[in-house]
């Protein structure tokens, strides 16, 4: 793969403007699809042949759309009135149904309840409150600005007159959006990571520009997507957070080894294509896992799942494309202006003294392997008290970990939105007049057999005696029987104790599907909540077979890279640590409500369900990333006859400058993504960025140097019967025999 990646990097050298071409000419015609052809995204999660998603579809077509099996957005808009004061009073009954009417006449809207229909009140039992359904005549994502720019002008509109009025529900969910202050501070540290990294405004703008071009180009096909298959909301956002990371990592990993060679004194073709076929090697091993990890989210059988990892692996596959193609090729251009001034100086001076051209094969990497600095005593330390490192690494990390046995997961509703905002309000005026369980009903359809409505009405005295059903609400908290029109199907509803996200009513939800039948029909319980506590089932249940699977992933993807048993097993120790405190830290801050002000958020409330699965897809190849390009220069003193220890100290001097500096920029990037983030982002982000903090800095630069410095030369043990592997040269040591040329100086 090295000699193939090194005329990959000579040709694009050689034809740079050519490259560079077709790149903008790719970056224009995704652009123009997406213009052309895109749609909405979808804000709902939906997974096919769950009981409530099942459910959902033979309520409409029993009972009809206004019954809650409808694809439209809904709604809800509370008010409540002052002490004293009743909504069922002449005036207050005029003002609330001229406010059904407004809202009923809103665009897109093609439906608004009457809170005083004698059939369906909805006013609270203390008459101060009262609140309308509306529905859409579109999906979430269907809803124009426009749209919820004139529902929330109305609310605001009945917040008068000492009224106060409030809008939940999913029609008025935050879209997730890109552009943020907090994501455009994370690329800035970003800038100035590189700017530090590189001493040199050219390199640092060559690493960002082609990273950025790579996210466009995913980001965009990803829009253009939308045309043939309906896409989540958040897609978009996750695939830019990581393109945008590994994009300015893998350039980074690039251009540190192309300037490792510019300063031998080669010429600038015979660097870049050396550079490709060495640090690309590792590049496309890296990419090439964390692309599996993603797309390997395909075998928990969950769509929009499907679709969201698909969409970042390409992005990622894109950011590996750049990296071997679009910057080597703007590198040639820039020649060694790549270099700062200091650099270029030193390399005058190489090439006027032709003896310092006589080099070791190897010697490329001794500036980076200086016996002083900070990293290098880190690694000598680390060494030296390995036993230390190792145990003080697992304690931290286990520690932090411990929250995760406490980890609850939902889609989210109105109880979970932040303080403060519309929805969290709308839910604590439901909640305070009516009772939490109102936001998040249960349906209960009996559908078929010889007679659903005596089938139902036997169900509703059962469900009555189960615990966490609403007693205090006027008829109880079980409404119904209600048969539907053709008389073949009926319906309760029952209104829970609790919120839609607690403990209690995914218990409640349980206890009705395990009562006994007592007639033919078929029995099922759906509904918004329903669906979420079979949706977070589904995926809950799903994350054991998926760490499963990429744990299997690493172990045999490190065997071939290493030719080694004991560095996959500890590479992947390692992983679990790092996944377990990166969900462990978010369920402390996100659920516990620990050190809120470090994320800007003020609810405590479950994490969002796809969440965990996503956040371990994604760790998974990051930590890998890290364990190659730390492992590999290691191996590669190994290799070259170094003793182990020392080994470790000479490979870990060469690689945790560079890797360091790309977790840092991973953290900036992902961490950009935590202040301002919507809902469903934020704690993505917020656990992709303490994951990449402790994996790159505690668990691959002090417990794996440490663990390899303890196993000693047992780390590269290779059973006999394991010997016919092939071996992957990662490192491209079969290119580092070429002598250095004489570079002319631009």
């Amino acid at each position: 793969m090295s000699f193939l990646l090194q005329r990959l990097g000579r040709a694009c050298s050689s034809r740079r403007w050519l490259v560079l071409t077709v790149w903008l000419v790719v970056l224009a015609a995704v652009g123009g699809a997406a213009a052309a052809f895109s749609k909405p995204f979808t804000a709902d999660v939906t997974i096919p042949g769950l009981e409530s998603t099942r459910a959902l579809t033979t309520l409409d077509e029993r009972f009809g759309a206004a019954a809650g099996g409808g694809d439209g957005a809904t709604a809800r808009v509370v008010v409540e009135l002052p002490e004293g004061q009743a909504v069922t009073d002449p005036a207050n009954a005029q003002r609330l149904g001229a406010l059904a009417a407004e809202l009923g006449a809103l665009p897109q809207v093609v439906a608004a309840s009457n809170p005083l229909d004698q059939a369906n009140p909805t006013v609270s039992p203390d008459l101060r409150a009262a609140y309308v359904d509306v529905t859409y005549a579109v999906p979430t994502g269907g809803i124009t600005e426009d749209s919820r720019a004139a529902l929330t002008s109305a609310v605001e509109g009945a917040a008068t007159d000492g009224w106060d009025a409030a809008v939940g529900g999913q029609a008025v969910t935050d879209p997730a959006a890109l552009g943020g202050v907090g994501e455009v501070l994370g690329v800035v540290v970003a800038v100035v990571v590189l700017l530090v990294t590189y001493g040199t405004l050219v390199a640092a703008g060559l690493n960002l520009l082609t990273a950025l071009i790579g996210v466009g180009v995913g980001a965009l096909g990803i829009v253009a997507a939308t045309a043939l298959t309906d896409l989540q909301s958040t897609t978009t956002i996750l695939a830019v957070m990581l393109g945008l990371a590994v994009g300015i990592d893998y350039g980074l990993f690039v251009l540190s080894r192309l300037r490792q060679e510019l300063l031998l004194g080669r010429p600038v073709p015979e660097a870049v294509g050396l550079a490709v076929g060495t640090a690309g090697s590792a590049v496309v091993t890296a990419g090439l896992t964390v692309v599996i990890a993603l797309a390997g989210l395909a075998v928990v059988g969950i769509p929009f799942l499907t679709q969201m990892g698909i969409a970042a692996a390409a992005t990622v596959a894109v950011a590996v494309l750049v990296a071997l193609t679009l910057l080597p090729a703007l590198a040639s251009i820039a020649g060694t202006r790549v270099l700062s001034r200091r650099q270029r100086r030193h390399l005058q001076r190489v090439l006027e003294n032709s003896d310092q051209l006589d080099v070791e094969p190897h010697a490329q990497h001794a500036h980076a392997a200086r016996s002083t600095g900070l990293l290098p005593a880190w690694a000598r330390f680390v060494v030296r008290r390995r036993l230390v490192s190792v145990l003080s690494v697992v304690v931290l990390l286990g520690l932090v970990a411990v929250p995760v046995f406490s980890l609850r997961t939902t889609l989210g509703d109105d109880s979970t939105a932040e303080e403060g905002s519309q929805q969290r309000r709308a839910y604590d005026l439901v909640a305070e007049h009516w009772g939490p369980g109102v936001t998040g009903p249960l349906l209960v359809l009996v559908d078929g057999g010889s007679d659903p409505a005596a089938q139902a009405a036997q169900l509703v005295s059962e469900v009555q005696g189960l615990g966490d059903v609403a007693t205090d609400l006027p008829g109880g908290g079980v409404i119904g029987p209600v048969p539907s029109p053709d008389g073949t199907a009926a319906l309760v509803t029952v209104i829970p104790a609790s919120g839609p996200s607690t403990d209690e009513t995914t218990q409640l939800v349980s206890d009705i599907r395990a009562l006994p039948s007592s007639g033919d029909g078929e029995v099922s319980v759906t509904g918004s909540t329903a669906v979420s506590v079979d949706i977070s089932a589904k995926l809950n249940g799903a994350l054991p077979v998926y760490l499963a699977v990429v744990v299997g992933l690493a172990l045999v993807l490190l065997l071939l890279v290493f030719r080694s048993v004991l560095v996959p097993v500890t590479a992947v120790l390692g992983f679990l640590l790092t996944v377990g405190a990166a969900l462990g830290a978010t369920v402390a801050i996100f659920e516990w409500g620990w050190l809120q002000q470090l994320v800007n958020t003020s609810t405590e409330a479950p994490i969002i369900s796809f969440a965990p699965i996503l956040v371990v897809g994604i760790l998974f190849g990051l930590a890998m990333d890290y364990q190659i390009f730390i492992v590999s220069r290691i191996h590669e003193a190994h290799s070259r006859g170094t003793e182990p220890t020392a080994a470790v100290v000479s490979g870990f001097r060469a690689a945790a400058p560079v890797v360091l500096a790309a977790a840092t920029i991973m953290l900036s990037v992902f961490g950009g993504f935590v202040p301002e983030g919507n809902a469903t982002i934020k704690p993505i982000a917020f656990a992709l960025a303490v994951g990449v903090l402790f994996d790159a800095v505690l668990v691959r630069m002090v417990l794996i140097p440490a663990v390899l410095a303890l196993l000693g030369p047992a780390a590269w043990w290779l059973p006999r019967w394991l010997r016919w592997l092939p071996e992957l040269d990662v490192e491209g040591r079969a290119l580092e025999g070429a002598e250095p040329e004489r570079a002319p100086v631009r």
